[in-house]
């Protein structure tokens, strides 16, 4: 159990803010004390508030987003470590890898991403519909301590480096005439809730693709293969 936030165009750089539940479960097989590899299943959601940041105030732009991802990752323990030794029961490591994950960018609970914000419908400038998944690279940091014969636990923080930058559904300009969007235009009023801007005003920062993270603690269980000190171990968090 933990939580997950982000870093994008609706908060361009204050760790945890707006952190919100994560949860999940893995895979991990020890090829020895020091180095493991690991496959990882995490579910969360992140949010983000213009009015909450000090990067261009007054858009009154805000969204929130499930993440899925999915990571496969190597560890590297700092100490010789493993479950169940009185003697190397702790240590700090490292961990890195490659992944996929999944987002959806709501407003009030309407999909933001069919109705192309930033005139991606209409093929302003040459903006085509984002892909609301893609690659991404996810590497952190922790401590594992052995709790018991069988049961370890793990405090934890990573980032996940992505190269999208429609997290938040917010990346480049304005394409509509704030003053002219209508009442019933849901569509122009989520790419410009104040209607004070017009086309080509900067509505993000294009330059800069948006991050996820997740931390918190972890519960694992070892399980042994053939009588060996190597095992795989199965942890929710």
């Amino acid at each position: 159990m933990g939580d997950s936030y982000y870093l994008g165009d609706l908060n361009p750089g204050v760790h945890f803010r707006m952190a919100q539940l994560a949860y999940g479960a893995m895979g991990r097989y020890n090829i020895d004390d020091r180095w493991s590899v690991k496959l990882e299943f995490t579910r969360g959601k992140v949010e983000g508030n213009s009015e909450k940041t000090n990067f261009l105030p007054g858009r009154n732009l805000q969204f929130e987003s499930p993440i899925t991802d999915i990571s496969a990752m190597a560890e590297f323990n700092f100490f010789e470590y493993f479950t169940g030794s009185r003697w190397n029961w702790i240590t700090p490591y490292l961990y890195a890898g490659i992944g996929w994950f999944f987002f959806q960018p709501m407003s009030g609970g309407v999909k933001l991403q069919p109705l192309g914000t930033e005139g991606q419908l209409v093929g302003y400038n040459g903006r085509k519909l984002y892909k609301t998944n893609g690659l991404q690279i996810p590497f952190g940091l922790g401590v594992k301590v052995s709790i018991g014969k069988k049961i370890g636990m793990t405090a934890f923080w990573e980032m996940h480096k992505t190269f999208t930058d429609y997290i938040d559904d917010v990346s480049t300009t304005y394409y509509l005439t704030g003053s002219a969007i209508g009442p019933n235009d849901i569509g122009g009023q989520l790419s410009d809730p104040t209607k004070n801007h017009l086309p080509g005003m900067q509505r993000g920062n294009p330059q800069t693709k948006d991050w996820y993270s997740f931390s918190g603690l972890t519960v694992t269980y070892k399980f042994d293969l053939r009588g060996k000190r190597k095992c795989r171990e199965n942890k929710h968090f």
